[in-house]
């Protein structure tokens, strides 16, 4: 257990070892930019990094994405970026439209994270420190378990991952929420809270104020922390998967006419986990495609349950069996 200075606030002292240990490993004299919202996860974030950054020899800046979706974003922007000038970071406000598939939520979080990554280019950053929570990952797993998602969903977010080149880090995945309020209290920092982290409307919020309340009421506390426990559990499963993969693909994948094949034999040879995967990391990587479990079951059938069906459908590509392998060629 690290020793904390007297009088320094336990929560402040674990939002700050939470970050030296994800920045921790970068370059000396690299640039790290904090994601800030202005909300009380990444204010903290934001005052942590400008405290441990120097002196790690590193240099940071915060961006604010104002999206514009509500009346008084762009002053929330500003004030967001006023405070992170304040700790003593480089700050900038980006501003973004907001359009496209998939819904609201995930039309802003791509133009956000297009945005940071743009920024980050702009400054020259190495990584992006994002303040998703312990409880932010508790939610992101639940919501995929309601969806069916499978275990890729399951897995939740990454503590760190590579968007284009710039590393996105999320020191904060073991640091609970009430931590992040706790600190900016204890450092004099008064943080904006969203109106739409409160509105109904959105699935996240209903199982933020809704449903783990309901399961905590009625499980017993730490249900939280489970969540979380079970998508690094479940990461660790799918990384040790993906070793297999690489491992095994080169000798069982040939090139054929517009696509690419896989040995029916070796796929034969794997139980249906690794099987499945197989099935889906040839499609991703060939075709650029995700492929429901529905299609998967599917495409393993012409190894498994071979009667001389035709040929498979999917997302971009077409599947079928010529002798001993599956042939992927692209519709």
């Amino acid at each position: 257990m690290e020793e904390r200075r007297p009088g320094l606030d336990p929560a402040v002292a674990e939002v700050r070892l939470a970050v030296r240990r994800a920045l921790t490993g970068l370059e000396p004299g690299a640039t790290v930019l904090v994601a800030l919202s202005g909300g009380a996860d990444s204010l903290s974030l934001a005052a942590a990094t400008a405290f441990e950054a120097p002196k790690l020899g590193l240099r940071a800046a915060a961006a604010t994405v104002d999206h514009g979706l509500q009346d008084g974003s762009t002053d929330a922007a500003a004030a967001a970026a006023a405070r992170a000038q304040a700790l003593g970071l480089d700050a900038r406000v980006v501003r973004v439209e907001v359009a496209g598939a998939g819904g609201p939520e995930a039309a802003a979080r791509e133009a956000r994270y297009a945005a940071l990554l743009d920024a980050a280019r702009v400054a020259g950053a190495a990584a992006i420190l994002l303040g998703h929570t312990l409880d932010d990952q508790a939610e992101t797993v639940l919501l995929g378990l309601a969806r069916g998602a499978g275990a890729t969903s399951l897995q939740g977010m990454a503590a760190a991952s590579d968007l284009d080149g710039v590393r996105l880090l999320r020191p904060l995945l073991d640091v609970r929420r009430t931590t992040t309020r706790a600190a900016c209290a204890a450092e004099g920092l008064d943080p904006w809270d969203d109106p739409q982290n409160a509105d109904p409307r959105f699935a996240r919020v209903r199982v933020r104020e809704t449903v783990l309340p309901v399961l905590e009421a009625e499980l017993g506390p730490g249900i939280a922390e489970a969540l979380a426990r079970t998508a690094a559990q479940l990461r660790e499963d799918a990384e040790a998967f993906d070793e297999m993969i690489d491992e095994t693909i080169e000798d069982i994948v040939e090139h054929a006419e517009a696509g690419i094949s896989v040995s029916v034999a070796a796929l034969a040879a794997n139980p249906a986990a690794l099987r499945n995967r197989i099935i889906r990391h040839v499609v991703a990587s060939e075709f650029h495609q995700s492929l429901t479990r529905t299609q998967t079951i599917e495409v393993a059938r012409l190894v498994t349950d071979w009667s001389g069906q035709g040929p498979i459908d999917l997302p971009g590509c077409r599947a079928r069996r010529v002798g001993g392998r599956i042939e992927f060629t692209a519709r």
